[in-house]
């Protein structure tokens, strides 16, 4: 066994808007994998997360209905533990953001940055909705694209070409709140002076051995310069107000991440044997490692290691980021059923199924794990009913029945069992590097030859003869401690199943060690089935709850509208032919021409980003498709009355759609 560790071990910290999902379970499970196998190592870990709780969501969503944010936030926390402790995630402190720790040392890394000289203020101009007599954050505007000229896009960047941009570079912006069209206000705002830290993230990085891509990420984050980050916001805000001033808060994504050392430090108010400055103070042996998604990389990888350091913490000892969930090989879908919250899940399906085929999925980098049902139900059904739970169920009956429930006092062929118990420090090592699907395939393996044992020993037949009787008692006694290693091997992903499995065996706790000692010569449970089979109509059932949810909760922020369209939707987009009479630049834009078109005798206005592939002149003459129904849009330049069709990534890669010679204006497509 090696030292022991002191190791602190965080997941992101979900946010208080939505239930928790299936894709949010994948780095909750990772964690709780990686957790509960270091504590089977006899280390001291320790686990720790929070509900994020502050920022305009939160305070708009508590408004809509009717409570205030800290009843809200309350109210979802406690959602968030039930689903988490039925999952199995085995918290060692669950906290709030929105606690007086978590005020306390955001304000103590504020005022130790500032002393540096990291912090500055900056008159800034934002979108302001003098309705709702607010600021509105970036994604709380939506308008046209002023790159492509794609419609309603949120204030930060276009889903249809891909630019970022500031709420004030959209066209025709709107408030998402009140539909009203906000204005430019200025407001003093603080900003952390990020650039400052380039080559303390640098050398961070190196020493933190980050994945090689996260690396190669960053490095693009570096080439573009590191910007100043704003940590402020203006109020009407729900977070922690900036010590000194009147109407300034804390922006959520500072205060969000010191929720980590503000729950652990709730927690050392309660233990101890836990010291807070031993793992958030530099100088100590103590091991932090941050469980994140790799949307999310910027924060933890950046902004969090530089106010760490500043502020005079210690910096993650490593950052580990996973990739995104789909089902089916599709994004999750509401209208699937494929969006599928944690509790209709828990409603249908055992947690171990679940946290099983993420294991044997998982690895240590950041590409996505796909969830195929069918796949799903396939692979539990074999590896953990068909080969894992089938070597005890083979071998616990002739013991009940023949030998008083007593295990024999040697083994037949101890070769067998120490092949199974020489194999722990590999499959430790890969739980180690966080590859639990490498560590799965070896368990697998090995529950595979424990069956061909049985299969070859044929104890069924051998016990028709009394004289085979002591074979078969140390046969069934070898196949019962073959699969209590592979289930101590198993425990941190199937804690459940582990747990049935030691009430089998009349033990109270495994130690990962105990995998290479046999269990002889004592008596055990008479055997009860440990884990049935997945069956398909669970599975069913629990797409149909959830499309069934959708209906309930239809319009929520969090719809994942169906791609598809029927054909009746189709058939309603005319399709027409026209003849650009005229192109020409827009002043002001980087992107747009203005288009006169003409349907049939009709003259219609478009604007079209394609700037960047066509010379307005070329245009002229040219037949064009365009959809002629589409509501005009109102624009800075203009009123648009359609859009032609083009495809193409952008750039010099846009290609107009035009008709074969000999189509005349206003003719429909068909």
């Amino acid at each position: 066994m090696n030292q022991t560790r002191k190791i602190l071990v965080t997941s992101a910290l979900p946010y208080a808007n939505g239930s928790i999902h299936m894709g949010h379970l994948v780095e909750y499970l990772q964690t709780d994998i990686w957790v509960r196998f270091q504590k089977s190592r006899g280390h001291q870990c320790t686990y720790v997360c929070a509900t994020d709780a502050h920022g305009t969501p939160i305070m708009i969503k508590a408004r809509e209905q009717g409570v205030t944010p800290e009843a809200l936030t309350e109210a979802v926390s406690q959602e968030f533990v039930r689903d988490f402790a039925d999952f199995g995630v085995d918290f060692d402190n669950y906290h709030t953001t929105h606690s007086p720790e978590n005020e306390a040392l955001t304000i103590e890394m504020f005022e130790a940055l500032r002393e540096r000289g990291d912090i500055h203020t900056q008159e800034i101009e934002q979108a302001y909705d003098e309705k709702e007599g607010m600021f509105l954050p970036d994604r709380f505007v939506r308008g046209t694209c002023p790159f492509c000229g794609a419609l309603d896009q949120y204030g930060d960047a276009c889903e249809n070409c891909g630019k970022t941009y500031t709420p004030a570079e959209l066209i025709d912006p709107v408030s998402v709140i009140s539909g009203a069209t906000p204005v430019k206000r200025k407001s003093e705002h603080y900003f952390f002076r990020l650039g400052n830290y380039e080559s303390m993230l640098r050398q961070w990085m190196r020493d933190a051995a980050l994945d090689p891509n996260m690396v190669a990420k960053l490095e693009e984050w570096f080439e573009a310069g590191l910007r100043d980050w704003d940590i402020s916001r203006d109020a009407p805000y729900f977070g922690f107000r900036i010590p000194g001033t009147e109407d300034k808060y804390f922006y959520v994504w500072l205060d969000a991440p010191v929720g980590y050392p503000a729950s652990f430090r709730n927690l050392c108010a309660r233990r101890p044997d836990l010291d807070f400055d031993e793992y958030w103070r530099p100088g100590h042996d103590t091991e932090v490692y941050h469980f994140i998604g790799k949307d999310i990389m910027y924060f933890h990888t950046l902004f969090w290691p530089a106010v760490l350091h500043g502020a005079g913490f210690r910096t993650p000892s490593s950052v580990f980021a996973h990739g995104f969930l789909t089902v089916n090989g599709q994004k999750m879908s509401k209208a699937r059923g494929t969006f599928i919250n944690a509790r209709t899940y828990l409603d249908h399906l055992d947690p171990n199924y679940l946290r099983y085929y993420y294991a044997a999925k998982l690895g240590p980098t950041i590409e996505d794990i796909d969830l195929n049902l069918d796949d799903f139900v396939a692979r539990v059904n074999a590896d953990l009913v068909g080969k894992l739970v089938n070597i005890a169920s083979r071998c616990a009956g002739f013991i009940s029945k023949r030998f008083d429930g007593q295990l024999a006092s040697a083994l037949p062929e101890p070769q067998g069992f120490d092949k199974v118990a020489a194999a722990a420090e590999k499959i430790a090592e890969h739980y180690e590097r966080r590859e639990f699907s490498k560590a799965m395939r070896i368990v697998m393996t090995l529950a595979d030859e424990a069956n061909r044992y049985i299969d070859e020993h044929k104890p069924w037949q051998m016990i028709k003869d009394d004289a085979n009787a002591p074979a078969v008692q140390a046969v069934c006694t070898q196949g019962i401690n073959l699969f209590r290693s592979l289930m101590i091997y198993l425990e941190p992903v199937v804690p459940d199943l582990a747990a049935r499995s030691r009430a089998f065996l009349n033990e109270t706790a495994w130690r990962w060690d105990d995998a290479g000692t046999p269990l002889l010569g004592r008596s055990i449970e008479r055997f009860k089935p440990l884990l049935t089979r997945v069956e398909a109509d669970a599975v069913a059932k629990m797409l149909e709850q959830s499309r069934e949810s959708l209906e309930e909760t239809a319009g929520s922020q969090d719809d994942d509208e169906d791609p598809h369209i029927s054909i009746d939707d189709f058939m309603k987009v005319d399709l027409r032919i026209a003849t650009v009479t005229a192109a020409e630049a827009v002043d002001g834009a980087d992107k747009l021409l203005r288009l006169t078109l003409d349907l049939d005798g009709e003259t219609r206005q478009v604007f079209a980003g394609i700037k960047s592939a066509y010379e307005p002149a070329t245009l002229v003459g040219r037949q064009v498709v365009v959809v002629a129904n589409l509501k005009p849009r109102k624009m800075r330049f203009g009123l648009s009355e359609g859009m032609v069709l083009a495809a193409g990534d952008g750039g010099r890669e846009i290609f107009l759609l035009s008709p074969d010679t000999g189509a005349k204006a206003g003719m429909r497509v068909k």
